[in-house]
């Protein structure tokens, strides 16, 4: 188990939330394997709860590392909160302005030299998807891990729908919601490597790792995931917000 990067400050959170989620839920871990003991690398999973990236957190300590998120900049200057998450290694990005697209590229070169991982929504918001399954995928995940070179590691999960529904915001305390999450291997990248870094490489390569993430959600649901992926676009939705 990768414990050295488990530092005193995520020792005292992990004491706190583990055992106050483990009255609400059940989360097991399988797949663990497949994140690297050691080094950075960055995990994708699939997203329909807003409660999921507890679970993901959660999932990622048990496999025996240390769970980092991006957060906007902003709320690193926000008095105590913003000492919180220096503490814990959270990754702030520069969203405004020029910075918009650097800011992601930069705070992964930092994870990438400080050997840290992150969890990164390929999906960037909740699944539109009237079934709960993976829809379209931006690029940024595929692009930060070509860019890098870190390890990009499939996830899945299934069981926050019964504790969170998509949209509620309400918990359900009793009974205990039993959750599964999956880790999948590492998506082989080799055949992207030395070409352009072109949106139609970023496309392909995305596609890649969403068909990946169904195919682990499909795993847990004991069902087939869909042939093609739900594109918001062409259902008059928005990718932000509720719908």
């Amino acid at each position: 188990m990768a414990t050295q990067e488990k530092s005193l400050r995520w020792r005292v959170v992990a004491g706190i939330a583990l055992p106050l989620m483990s009255i609400i839920s059940r989360i097991s871990v399988r797949g663990g394997e497949h994140l690297p003991q050691s080094g950075p690398f960055i995990v994708a999973p699939c997203h329909y709860s807003a409660i999921d990236p507890v679970v993901m957190g959660i999932g990622v300590w048990k496999a025996g590392r240390t769970p980092r998120f991006m957060a906007k900049e902003s709320l690193f200057r926000v008095p105590l909160l913003g000492s919180i998450l220096k503490g814990l290694g959270q990754i702030p990005v520069d969203r405004a302005g020029q910075q918009r697209a650097l800011g992601p590229m930069k705070a992964a070169k930092t994870l990438a030299q400080s050997g840290g991982g992150i969890i990164i929504y390929p999906e960037g918001s909740l699944t539109r998807d009237p079934d709960m399954w993976p829809m379209r995928g931006k690029t940024g995940a595929v692009r930060m891990a070509l860019d890098t070179g870190m390890p990009l590691i499939p996830a899945a999960h299934w069981g926050t729908q019964v504790l969170m529904p998509r949209y509620s915001g309400k918990i359900r305390f009793f009974p205990r919601s039993p959750i599964t999450v999956l880790f999948g291997k590492p998506i082989d990248l080799a055949p992207f490597a030395g070409k352009p870094i072109d949106q139609k490489l970023l496309t392909h390569a995305t596609d890649i790792l969403m068909s990946a993430i169904a195919d682990l959600q499909g795993q847990l649901r004991g069902e087939t995931p869909p042939a093609k992926r739900w594109d918001p676009s062409e259902h008059n939705q928005t990718t932000t917000g509720k719908f």
